[in-house]
């Protein structure tokens, strides 16, 4: 298998935790030069990543990757409950951390590295809103749980580990929400994670609100 990805990318450490849970063997092509992204346009127009490559099969996105690995290659971590209600329950809330965590996140990023002359004060003050309305939701059901679901850790699991790790840094979580703040930091403690955040570090400069000396 061939993942097409960046270590610094939010979405592909998603998949990249995924894969470092099961020690799944797969090639990573770092997407940092014209040959690698004409490899991934080869396959991907779009040329977004992350993007699978196994066997043929094509798959982008970083939640149908865990989907396909968790078919095709699976390993002693279930990353998606066998039980349907369970596995519900998963995706619901991976779709809430990618949806509503990381992409207002993004949204305040795409709006940073545009030319200043070009920046909407809306994006960001809706972006940061978000933020302020998902944030307390999610300490409250932290509030006795240590993954996202009671299944354990899983698919929802690796989506909220980047997308709280870069939210934090954008829109800082409030002292006050010690649950989530504690979540965060068990996310950021568990070995594949720690694995994936480590592989980004020499790309912090790339992080256009200036990445924090902390994590």
């Amino acid at each position: 298998m061939i993942l097409y990805s960046h270590p610094f990318s939010s979405y592909c450490q998603k998949a990249i935790i995924a894969l470092y849970e099961n020690d799944t063997p797969h090639e990573a092509r770092l997407l940092a030069d014209g040959e690698s992204m004409a490899a991934l346009e080869a396959i991907w127009p779009r040329r977004q990543f992350p993007v699978l490559e196994d066997d043929g099969r094509v798959i982008p996105e970083a939640t149908s990757i865990i989907e396909h690995l968790a078919v095709h290659h699976p390993g002693p971590m279930a990353l998606i409950p066998a039980d349907p209600a369970a596995a519900v329950e998963v995706r619901m809330m991976d779709r809430i951390f990618d949806n509503h965590v990381s992409n207002a996140q993004q949204r305040i990023i795409y709006n940073a590295i545009r030319p200043e002359a070009e920046r909407d004060a809306r994006i960001d003050g809706e972006a940061r809103t978000a933020l302020d309305q998902i944030y307390p939701w999610l300490d409250a059901r932290m509030a006795d749980r240590e993954w996202a679901t009671d299944y354990g850790f899983s698919l929802a699991d690796c989506a909220a580990a980047p997308a709280l790790f870069y939210a934090d840094w954008t829109h800082a979580i409030p002292d006050d929400l010690i649950h989530l703040k504690a979540y965060r930091a068990r996310l950021l403690a568990r070995p594949s994670v720690a694995r994936a955040v480590d592989e980004a570090r020499p790309y912090r400069d790339y992080f256009p609100l200036g990445a924090p000396d902390r994590d």
